[in-house]
C-alpha cells in the first residue's frame, strides 16, 4: 500500500499534500564519505550522515526553492479554504482539555490551526515559506508579533504560534512542551525514504504520553483485499510501532478519478484517522529505586 502524495493529487480533494511537500534540507558529498546533510535555513547545524538511498531523496534543494518560490508567486490553489472534516469530526474523541498545546508540523496556511486555536487549544506550528506564514495572519486578519528566535523566526497572535523555518532544525527547547502533534499531512506528503527520518525526529520533540492525531489518505495495493486495505497501513506499522501504540480510528473508501489514467479511470482511495499514544515512560514524580 502506498500513500498518495503531491504528485497523485486531485486540487479538489488532496491537495493540502502540496503545502508540506519539501524538506528544508539539501544533501552535500564530501570526498571519501557519505552524503551529509545541511539544513538550508541552519548552515550551522551539525552535520548529519545518511546511507546514500535517503541522501538521494533529500537532495532537495531545488524543491525547497520551487516551494519558496511557489508561495513568492502566489501558486497556492492547492489551499483547503475549510476546515479538515476529519478533524472537527474525531478531534474530541482525544478528550482533551481546553489548555492542552497542540503543534502541527509543515503548516503551511492551513485553517485548521485556527478551528484548534477556537477549541481553547494553544498551537504551535512550523513552516519553511515567510510568505505562507504572513499570508496566514494576514489572510486571517491577526496582527502577528515577530521576533527571533534561534535559527526560527516566531510569529505569535494569541493562542496560534508559527516558527518559520526548518522542521529539521527543531529541538525540544525550540518547541517547549506539547500536548499532542496533529499531522494533517506532513507524513503522507513526504517522499518515501525521508518518512522515517521525519518520524524519527518527530519521535525525538514529542514528551512521553503525548499523542499523534495523524490522518492519511491511502492508495490500495491492486491485488489487495478489502481487510488489508482497511487495516493499518504497513508503512505506518513500520514507521511507528517501535515508539507508539497505533489505533486507526476511522477508515472510509472513497473511489474518485485517477488524474495519472488517460480516461481518469475510477481509483479506489482509503481516508484514515490515526490516534498514535507514546510509548515512553513518564513520572509524576521522581521514581523509587529498591536495592
Amino acid at each position: 500500500m502506498k500513500f498518495l502524495n503531491a504528485a497523485m493529487a486531485f486540487p479538489f480533494r488532496f491537495a493540502y499534500f502540496f503545502s508540506q511537500s519539501f524538506v528544508p534540507v539539501r544533501s552535500e558529498r564530501v570526498p571519501g564519505t557519505q552524503p551529509k546533510m545541511i539544513s538550508i535555513t541552519n548552515p550551522q547545524a551539525p552535520v548529519q550522515y545518511e546511507s546514500e538511498p535517503v541522501a538521494e531523496v533529500i537532495n532537495s534543494n531545488r524543491d525547497n526553492h520551487l516551494w519558496l518560490q511557489c508561495w513568492l508567486d502566489q501558486h497556492t490553489d492547492f489551499h483547503q479554504t475549510e476546515v479538515n472534516p476529519l478533524l472537527s469530526k474525531f478531534w474530541p474523541s482525544l478528550e482533551l482539555s481546553k489548555n492542552s498545546r497542540i503543534f502541527v508540523p509543515l503548516c503551511g496556511k492551513s485553517l485548521d490551526m485556527i478551528w484548534l486555536a477556537g477549541q481553547g487549544h494553544e498551537v504551535i506550528g512550523v513552516e519553511l515559506s515567510p510568505v505562507a506564514v504572513n499570508d496566514f495572519f494576514r489572510e486571517n486578519g491577526l496582527q502577528p508579533i515577530k521576533q527571533e528566535a534561534g535559527p526560527f523566526t516566531l510569529w505569535r497572535n494569541g493562542k496560534i504560534s508559527i516558527l518559520c523555518g526548518d522542521f529539521f532544525a527543531l529541538t525540544k527547547a525550540d518547541l517547549g512542551k506539547f500536548d499532542t502533534v496533529y499531522d494533517r499531512a506532513a507524513l503522507t506528503a513526504l517522499p518515501e525514504n525521508i518518512r522515517a527520518l521525519y518520524v524519527t525526529h518527530l519521535s525525538s520533540l514529542v514528551p512521553g504520553a503525548a499523542k499523534v492525531f495523524l490522518l492519511t489518505i491511502e492508495d490500495a495495493a491492486e491485488n489487495a483485499t478489502m481487510i488489508q486495505a482497511n487495516g493499518v497501513d504497513d508503512e505506518i506499522e513500520k514507521l511507528y510501532s517501535l515508539g507508539f501504540e497505533i489505533d486507526l480510528a476511522y477508515v472510509e473508501s472513497v473511489f474518485e478519478p485517477d488524474l495519472e489514467s488517460p480516461v481518469h479511470a475510477l481509483k479506489r482511495a482509503e481516508y484514515k484517522v490515526y490516534r498514535l499514544t507514546s510509548k515512553q515512560v513518564t513520572f509524576d514524580t521522581e521514581p523509587v529505586i529498591t536495592l
